[in-house]
């Protein structure tokens, strides 16, 4: 299904700024079909022919639908549209015709234009139209509820008509809440309400307002309910603001131990401030589940946090009684788990920062790489390079991963290159044959690679060494860190290994990692690759 954005730029002349503006209108105009109990069609006049295009269609969910199947992306001429033509020519409210059928199902027309106002503030030209197309078939005698929704519906199509509706929208707002039938207070043009819905009268009741609303001052309830009478809360001045003919940002009032959430609309027909509109939401159960999750969080964090102290300390041990040992391969093994431990504990730091259960790994992966040249047991430079991108990763990929890098990572740096002396007494047959291959051999390096496909993680560690030695068995042979890699590529992570001598030379070790549905990348934004 084509976009708003794509029809209109296929099918007309409309500038960005105008195409801007209904989606605006199409972000926003939930509110105006709930009020009025019908669908709207946003039209856009074709070429100039007489002809409409419905670039985007909404459904009420405050009563049934004139339309079974969607109307957005149709091309409609002649009698059809005549109300559309009317209200874009002369631009005003287009409310004549008897009930036309679709189907068995009858509907009111109605047509309101769309004005983008101009920088000056004046009122521009009709860009396009609104169709208000309303199901008579369970039409009846309206409720006081019903009414007040409807002359509310009709001050709001008044302000698109003048270009004022919908109003700016403040940044980090969302659209979803509150809605129509979360709770409406409708004020005059001195703050006092005139209406107020049973929804509304109940979410004020949870703050403490056992009262009728109706002949109220909202402005200075809020502050009474806010416990500030006298300097005011944000929730009042917002409706001052309203007032004013301003569209203030949604504001929360806290009291009793309950929370709702208000919206302010200021409410100006044909540029005259009448009142306003307050939409209201009972969020207390949402906000006492946020309470709950950031408590949760705290919690993890800290629980991260002591794992990873704990870790330290455990390395911090381990280095101490390698200190005290006599036996040199007895002190070689203790400081490999003095390494191996405080790659885990790296990890648990990470998530210790973090406010879920997934870390980012480039940072691991260049801290744990960094920490190899350091620490490994060899008179050799060898450089580190990162290459791609690991993305974020769940903490139970992430613990075993890191570990399996940290000995690739020391195996390639302390066995995959001669010492400096050795590698000049020796050099290979091929260099023998080739003298100037030794003068310039190129620096020893290792790479990191990495990148995702078909819901996979491919990891692979390169370098540019002697390579694997003769009858090298990948399965069987190899230190206890291969030991401890196999056995966690092929148990924890669930994946593959191949060691290997490179094409070009040196070794390489190649990983497949699956990655669980809904492991996050935040690159992509995408929870997996496609």
């Amino acid at each position: 299904m084509s976009t708003l954005r794509d029809l209109a730029e296929e099918h007309t002349a409309l500038r960005p700024a105008d195409i801007d503006h209904l989606h605006r209108i199409a972000g926003d105009w939930q509110l105006l079909s709930d009020l009025s109990f019908a669908d709207l069609l946003l039209w856009v006049p074709v070429d100039g022919d007489g002809t409409f295009l419905c670039v985007a269609q909404v459904r009420p969910t405050t009563a049934p639908t004139a339309y079974l199947d969607d109307q957005v992306g149709r091309i409609v001429g002649g009698a059809e549209v005549a109300h559309l033509e009317v209200a874009h020519r002369q631009g005003r409210i287009w409310r004549e015709g008897d009930p036309v059928w679709y189907g068995d199902v009858p509907a009111r027309h109605e047509a309101i234009p769309v004005r983008l106002r101009t920088g000056d503030g004046e009122a521009g030209e009709v860009i396009a139209v609104v169709g208000r197309d309303t199901n008579l078939s369970t039409a009846r005698t309206p409720s006081q509820l019903e009414l007040n929704y409807l002359t509310t519906a009709d001050d709001l199509a008044q302000m698109i008509a003048d270009g004022t509706f919908p109003p700016p929208r403040h940044p980090g707002e969302t659209t979803s809440a509150p809605r129509v039938g979360d709770g409406l207070v409708r004020l005059d043009a001195n703050g006092k309400v005139t209406y107020a819905s049973p929804n509304a009268q109940s979410a004020y009741r949870r703050l403490g307002y056992a009262s009728h609303l109706v002949g109220e001052d909202l402005a200075k309830l809020h502050r009474r309910l806010a416990g500030d009478p006298l300097e005011g809360t944000d929730a009042g001045n917002a409706v001052l603001a309203a007032l004013r003919g301003e569209a203030p940002p949604r504001r929360e009032i806290d009291a009793r131990g309950a929370t709702m959430l208000t919206r302010a609309l200021p409410l100006m027909p044909a540029g005259v401030p009448i009142g306003a509109l307050v939409l209201v939401r009972d969020i207390t159960e949402v906000r006492r589940r946020d309470r709950a999750l950031i408590t949760k969080d705290a919690t993890i964090r800290e629980i991260h946090h002591r794992v990873k102290n704990n870790l330290q300390t455990v390395a911090a041990l381990l280095r101490l009684q390698a200190r005290r040992v006599a036996m040199p391969e007895a002190r070689v093994a203790l400081e490999e788990s003095v390494r191996r431990v405080a790659s885990i504990a790296l990890v648990h730091e990470t998530l210790s920062m973090s406010s879920d259960e997934a870390v980012e790994f480039d940072g691991i992966v260049d801290r744990v790489a960094s920490a190899a040249t350091e620490v490994a047991a060899t008179e050799v430079s060898v450089g580190m390079r990162r290459r791609g991108t690991f993305g974020v990763l769940p903490a139970e990929i992430a613990t075993s991963l890191v570990m399996v890098l940290n000995e690739l990572l020391l195996n390639a740096v302390e066995h995959g290159f001669p010492p400096a002396d050795e590698e000049a007494a020796a050099p290979s047959p091929a260099d023998a044959a080739r003298p100037e291959a030794v003068v310039s051999a190129p620096r020893p390096e290792v790479v990191v690679s990495a990148h995702r496909a078909r819901k996979q993680l491919h990891v692979t560690v390169t370098d540019n060494g002697r390579g694997l030695p003769d009858q090298f068995d990948a399965e069987r042979g190899g230190n206890l860190g291969l030991q401890i890699v196999r056995a966690l590529v092929t148990g924890e992570l669930r994946g593959t290994i191949d060691l290997r001598n490179g094409a070009d030379g040196g070794t390489e070790a190649a990983i497949v990692v699956p990655l669980a549905r809904g492991t996050t990348d935040r690159l992509t934004g995408r929870a997996g690759p496609p």
